[in-house]
């Protein structure tokens, strides 16, 4: 597979708010609403990035707390993000996003040709949503949470050893890393913060995949300030 495509980091826009004029819409600009905290916007931004389309699709942030009221009535019906405008549609889910992404836009492939990978990344993609419920809930419940989250980390540890040709899951870098990666990094920061609890003790597959992980720009230049993720989920209720 392909080194990710290179690039300096972006200057990133001001999210758009309710006092915001809309872009001028479907002019054939490809457009990527997101937002900089939401973990589902950043998988869409990492895929972008690391296939090297930082000037093939423009970024559009939008503020979650003070949405502008175009962007439901014009752009996204369900008011969520990401979308991406595209060829005069508008597309959403996330998962979904990062699929349509690496096909239909050139740069460094982000699923391998070999149909066990791509099999087991279907499996891995599909286990997501139940990885963030159990876990975000686990995060929220009263006293320990070891027996509570420990089934879901060793399942990590056990899927990141499947292949042994890389550190990630499918042995090199992929939609499925992408795809958990803004979940784990706010995870690893909210049971340190609210349950003294290291995910990554005794599981050394996913450190390593952490560390690795952090040496790609495509993702690391989505990251946000863990102080900033630690006040918004307080604010949202997700950790106490």
């Amino acid at each position: 597979m392909a080194a990710a495509v290179s690039s300096a980091k972006e200057v990133l826009p001001p999210p758009l708010t309710s006092e915001s004029e809309p872009p001028n819409l479907f002019d054939g600009t490809t457009r990527l609403y997101i937002s900089y905290t939401c973990p589902y916007a950043q998988r869409t931004w990492i895929a972008r990035n690391y296939k090297g389309l930082q000037e093939k699709i423009k970024l559009v942030p939008i503020d979650l707390q003070n949405r502008p009221a175009w962007y439901k009535e014009k752009v996204y019906s369900t008011n969520k993000v990401p979308s991406l405008e595209h060829n005069n549609e508008v597309k959403g889910e996330s998962l979904d996003l990062i699929k349509y992404i690496d096909s239909h836009f050139e740069g460094p492939k982000l699923l391998p040709d070999d149909p066990e990978k791509r099999q087991f990344a279907e499996e891995l993609l599909s286990y997501t949503d139940t990885f963030n419920k159990e876990v975000f809930t686990a995060s929220r419940s009263e006293g320990e949470v070891d027996d509570k989250v420990a089934p879901e980390w060793d399942k990590i540890e056990d899927a990141l050893s499947k292949f042994d040709d890389g550190p990630f899951f499918l042995g090199q870098f992929s939609l499925v890393d992408i795809a958990y990666a803004p979940f784990i990094e706010r995870f690893q920061l909210f049971l340190a913060e609210a349950k003294n609890y290291d995910i990554t003790k005794g599981r050394p597959k996913l450190k390593l995949w952490i560390e690795e992980l952090n040496k790609i720009d495509a993702y690391t230049q989505t990251k946000r300030d863990p102080q900033e993720l630690l006040a918004h989920a307080k604010k949202l209720g997700l950790i106490a």
